[in-house]
């Protein structure tokens, strides 16, 4: 399936200030395939190692940082040639080995010509604990779910995915129907490439909770298995209790919420665990709308999403047909999946959101982004209903806000302030 990050890949492949690529992103999420893939397409050849299956590949690095030598060996232990420009050298799981991770500076400073990516499913995890790892020596990818136009294109509709790129309204509206369609199905789906595959070959969304159950029980295996055997019931509580907490009008995480006597600093670890490892995101409060935005941040008040829109449905026990169908049931968590999506599509993006609200105000805004206009609101709908008493109001206490977003199930419209903006074109605000 294509995956837009690969057009990345080929500007770090042929960039002259070119550094090692350190792969980031949740486990499953498809970092491997897609790294294999690059390498297939743009390489003579990939020599791979995963150093969590084989476990005599760490010994390479044991001796010394000598690029040459490790370069010598990782031919010889891939029974395979190693030539600078024509084959990419990939580490996989490198979070097992760290002296590898650590070689990576070396490489920059001494053996630039050789093209290396490393990747791991816990390495966001191992970054933040090694205060060591060498800052300015690596370049940076994070890997996100399939986002709504990479599902798209997976489901053969190439041709919708590329007017809604090339932001050719007129030519798009008459698809807007057949989109929301869409848009609904990946509420249920969500964009982890397993789940989308064996959707795309049997369109059965049934199946699709299955799969999903799959790899939420494959997380669980990983709090035990890789987390400290401390914070594991925090993380496993914390990860339970999030799709509850959207779910509620007031989305503001509250740690009382896993029970009444739990405090924040003894949460703290699970969370950041939590964050390190990709498998949720925090948007943070502001409480003043000007820039820079991190300035008005309350680091201690977030919301907390999931890393996809169908694994917080699964974990939410909702059953495909009541979203497909709109269930009248669903009430608030309704506008949970749809504020989810916009997280996962604009993140994917590369784009930092926060949220608005003050403490002496009922007036708040799910999102705020940073635009080359300066802030600009999202206020987020799950249904065709625009009203929005907050955001009137923020827009005409802020006049110098040039534009501000709502989304919803609607055609594209609004007026000279205020874009009405169909869900599934919620990416194109990162433009």
């Amino acid at each position: 399936m294509y995956r837009q990050a690969i057009e990345e890949l080929k500007k770090w492949k042929s960039s002259p200030t070119r550094k090692p690529l350190v792969i980031k992103g949740a486990r499953q999420v498809g970092k491997t395939w897609l790294i294999q893939h690059f390498g297939a397409e743009n390489y003579d050849n990939t020599v791979y190692i995963n150093f969590d299956r084989d476990t005599t590949a760490g010994d390479i690095f044991e001796l010394d940082y000598d690029t040459t030598r490790i370069i010598s060996r990782l031919s010889v232990h891939a029974r395979a040639d190693i030539t600078p420009g024509k084959t990419l050298i990939f580490l996989d799981e490198i979070q097992e080995c760290p002296k590898a991770l650590e070689s990576i500076k070396y490489f920059t400073e001494e053996a630039s010509e050789y093209h290396i990516i490393v990747a791991g499913s816990l390495l966001g995890v191992h970054l933040h604990r090694d205060a060591s790892f060498p800052v300015g020596k690596v370049e940076f990818l994070d890997i996100h779910p399939l986002n709504f136009t990479e599902f798209l294109i997976a489901l053969g509709e190439d041709r919708l995915a590329r007017i809604m790129t090339i932001k050719d309204y007129d030519l798009l509206a008459p698809f807007h129907d057949k989109l929301i369609d869409y848009y609904k199905t990946y509420l249920v789906t969500g964009g982890m490439p397993e789940v989308v595959a064996h959707y795309v070959a049997t369109r059965s969304l049934h199946d699709v909770r299955t799969i999903q159950g799959n790899i939420v029980e494959a997380y669980n295996h990983d709090f035990s298995k890789h987390a400290p055997a401390s914070e594991v019931p925090r993380i496993i509580e914390i990860f339970n209790i999030a799709p509850s907490i959207l779910a509620k009008e007031n989305k503001k995480f509250m740690f009382g919420a896993i029970k009444q006597s739990a405090r924040a600093r003894e949460y703290e670890a699970a969370l950041l665990w939590l964050v390190n490892a990709g498998l949720v995101g925090k948007v943070t409060r502001v409480n003043k709308i000007a820039l820079p935005l991190n300035a008005y941040s309350d680091h201690n008040i977030f919301k907390l999403f999931y890393v996809d829109v169908g694994l917080l449905g699964f974990k939410a026990g909702l059953r495909p047909e009541s979203i497909i169908e709109d269930s009248a049931f669903l009430e608030e968590f309704k506008g949970a999946l749809s504020e989810q999506f916009v997280y996962q599509e604009l993140a994917a993006h590369g784009v930092t959101l926060y949220y608005y609200s003050k403490d002496d105000s009922r007036a708040e805004l799910d999102f705020l982004i940073d635009t080359s206009t300066g802030p600009t609101p999202i206020e987020v709908k799950s249904g065709t209903s625009l009203a929005s008493k907050s955001l009137k109001a923020i827009m005409k206490d802020n006049p110098r806000l040039a534009r501000a977003y709502k989304i919803s199930l609607l055609p594209l419209g609004g007026g000279d302030r205020i874009a009405n903006l169909p869900a599934y074109l919620t990416s194109n605000i990162a433009d």
